[in-house]
């Protein structure tokens, strides 16, 4: 079944609490912003203990650093030899980093890197993706190559997808979707604005649902109780 055994039984809260989170960035970092500023206005019972950026001098850095956030680069590149990643040790530094910290929550905000099943282990993760899976998801398919996947497709409408992360690429157990329809003279980049605003009000919520100890994972399914 999708996701089957992830996230791991325990890691989500069963009662309400502020959630620690850990954002994993690898560019602009508009998500983890958009988050940050959702918990500073009250809405969104969440405290971000660090940031985590697979590249160096990205924006998203520079926006964690104005909103007082604890930002570390752990390279991509750094554990990548003759095009090949090595998943597994990347992990393992990911996790020594963090484990001093009070997570309850790994949260992708556009992470471009694999992580592996030794992070998934330990913590519940969560992933935002750029169209309603099934469709459209799996290897290369990333920002404005989804959106060209849609239109090619043909398809009526697009949307976002708040899932669990499992080892495999956009496959995890699905909290939540939103719909936002394409139109005729959609392009990549106006398809993308419309799917970005429902982003912004999805992702928050699904991880406010977390905080209010509302969400079960039984046998792959998510139920919201």
């Amino acid at each position: 079944m999708n996701g089957a055994g992830y996230p791991r039984p325990g890691q989500l809260p069963a009662e309400p609490r502020t959630l620690g989170l850990v954002v994993l960035i690898s560019g602009g970092g508009t998500t983890m912003a958009n988050l940050a500023d959702r918990i500073a206005a009250g809405h969104l019972d969440a405290r971000i203990e660090l940031v985590v950026s697979s590249r160096d001098r990205v924006a998203g850095l520079a926006r964690a650093q104005t909103r007082g956030l604890p930002t570390i680069v752990l390279p991509r590149r750094a554990y990548t030899r003759d095009d090949v990643f090595d998943v597994a040790s990347y992990t393992e530094v990911l996790l020594r980093m963090i484990a001093p910290l009070s997570i309850d929550l790994i949260v992708l905000g556009g992470f471009m890197s694999q992580i592996g099943p030794a992070l998934l282990d330990r913590y519940a993760a969560l992933n935002i993706h750029p169209a309603l899976l099934p469709r459209h998801g799996g290897p290369g398919m990333y920002g404005h190559h989804v959106h060209e996947a849609v239109l090619a497709a043909g398809d009526a409408e697009s949307g976002c997808t708040v899932h669990f992360l499992d080892p495999d690429y956009d496959h995890g157990p699905i909290l939540a979707q939103r719909r936002v329809p394409v139109l005729l003279d959609d392009t990549p980049d106006t398809l993308a604005e419309r799917v970005q605003e429902a982003e912004r009000e999805l992702y928050p919520e699904a991880i406010g649902l977390i905080a209010a100890g509302r969400v079960r994972v039984d046998a792959g399914r998510v139920l919201v109780v």
